[in-house]
């Protein structure tokens, strides 16, 4: 089993940045392709971004937020970052991050992701 432990959301105001971290203990963080959601009360989790297992093996951002979303990992302290720039009110979501076996970052739907963290808040001010 691993565990996936999420940080570094918070209230921030329209324009500003955050960097979420997503670390990973239980298993080999290198086996993983990770990933970030959102979700809004009521709503399904919606993809935002995802990153294969090691350096080079890309990574994929969900159109509407090309350009202002960013991901990265750093295997040797088995975390995987989403950096938020130029925030709007509507990214305000709990953002969650999950972890696959597989070697894809073409895999957006939650279901296909095997292990999940417990999300955190993030609000976008306007």
């Amino acid at each position: 089993q691993a565990q996936l432990v999420e940080s570094g959301g918070g209230l921030v105001q329209a324009g500003g940045s955050l960097r979420l971290s997503c670390t990973v203990s239980g298993r080999s963080f290198s086996t993983f392709t990770m990933a970030w959601f959102g979700q809004t009360p009521g709503q399904e989790r919606d993809f935002v971004a995802s990153i294969g297992r090691v350096d080079g093996a890309g990574s994929l951002i969900a159109d509407s937020l090309k350009g202002r979303f960013t991901i990265s990992r750093d295997n040797a302290e088995n975390t995987v970052y989403l950096q938020m720039n130029n925030l709007k009110p509507e990214d305000t979501a709990v953002y969650y991050c999950a972890a696959r076996s597989g070697y894809s970052i073409q895999m957006v739907l939650p279901h296909l992701y095997d292990y999940w963290g417990q999300g955190t808040q993030v609000t976008v001010s306007s």
